[in-house]
């Protein structure tokens, strides 16, 4: 019953980090705000970013206060989980460095979702315009026009997709990931893992 309510608990909670984590994708893309799922990912995030924007300001562009709100939740799932999973507490240092590769983690998981969801739209609906489609354009395709420099389409079919899901699997594999991170965390006692 614990492993259920922990899985139910930690997806709630990442479906909720997504919406932060796709909110820094769309303002680094300066995507349409007049878009309802652009409007939607606002309206949800707001509640947390707006109130520290008046002490965060933005550098060079990056939203720090999303930033930061989506670090700290993700801090403290994390913190949560260990001392659900350990019988030692983790240490400030591995809290900050098991949040940074969760996080990397979900936003190439979910990097990997978006663009597998807009290749399969692509061959249902080619060329047919909704609201989630345009989203997924503006968010996919400055990835793979970079790699479509690199790798020319093969009789009309476009494999940059294909790289993309290659490229992001193999920056997955090099990082720890899972069962192992919660291990590292709970075999070092020492405080660096």
């Amino acid at each position: 019953m614990q492993n259920a309510l922990i899985f139910v608990f930690q997806t709630l909670v990442e479906l909720y980090i997504i919406t932060f984590v796709l909110r820094l994708i769309l303002q680094w893309i300066r995507t349409d705000a007049r878009n309802p799922l652009v409007q939607f990912i606002l309206r949800v995030t707001n509640p947390l970013v707006i109130p520290l924007r008046r002490y965060v300001p933005t550098a060079w562009g990056f939203d720090t206060a999303t930033f930061i709100v989506l670090f700290v939740i993700q801090a403290s799932v994390t913190t949560a989980l260990l001392n659900v999973a350990c019988a030692v507490t983790p240490t400030v240092g591995q809290i900050i460095l098991l949040s940074l590769l969760r996080l990397t983690h979900l936003a190439l998981n979910t990097y990997l979702f978006l663009i597998l969801t807009y290749v399969i739209l692509s061959w249902i609906s080619p060329g047919g315009y909704n609201p989630a489609a345009s989203l997924l354009s503006s968010i996919v395709q400055p990835a793979l026009r970079t790699l479509r420099r690199w790798i020319p389409t093969i009789a009309g079919i476009d494999l940059s997709p294909l790289f993309a899901f290659l490229i992001i699997t193999f920056v997955m594999r090099l990082l720890p990931s899972g069962q192992a991170i919660t291990g590292l965390a709970c075999a070092s006692v020492g405080g660096i893992i």
